[in-house]
């Protein structure tokens, strides 16, 4: 019997940024909502199954209106796990993954931006999705 294999390609129309910053991720979002005027909340956390069969949970917070969604990820598994994994595999460094989503198209500059004059954020920088093997992990 011949077997079939259905192949589906999801449409990436967000952008990822990754930051550092020492702060706890609530904290970090109380911060981003004081700046951008939005109100993320905390979330359940995450579960995302790697290909290792391990199974880690990731907490984040979201908002979202009509014309925009903001998702805030810790990149590191939440505090009471042993494991070693991170949700972004290809960057380890980044403490914090913000996922934008928006019909502006220049919304992810001014974010970025606005992330950068906020003074517990270290560094704020795009993630590129083309070389991006994890970005599935975000398609939920």
């Amino acid at each position: 019997m011949k077997k079939k294999r259905l192949d589906i390609e999801y449409s990436y129309d967000f952008d990822l940024l990754g930051i550092i910053s020492p702060l706890k991720g609530y904290k970090l979002a109380w911060e981003i909502n004081n700046s951008l005027e939005v109100k993320l909340v905390k979330e359940k956390d995450l579960s995302i199954t790697f290909k290792n069969g391990q199974e880690a949970n990731f907490s984040y917070f979201s908002f979202h209106n009509e014309v925009s969604v903001l998702k805030l990820f810790k990149n590191k598994p939440v505090e009471t796990e042993q494991l070693k994994s991170v949700l972004i595999p290809e960057f380890p460094h980044y403490d914090f993954i913000l996922l934008s989503q928006s019909d502006d198209p220049g919304k992810s500059n001014r974010l970025q931006e606005v992330l950068r004059h906020i003074p517990s954020v270290e560094l704020v920088a795009f993630i590129p999705l083309g070389a991006l093997k994890s970005k599935d992990y975000f398609i939920f």
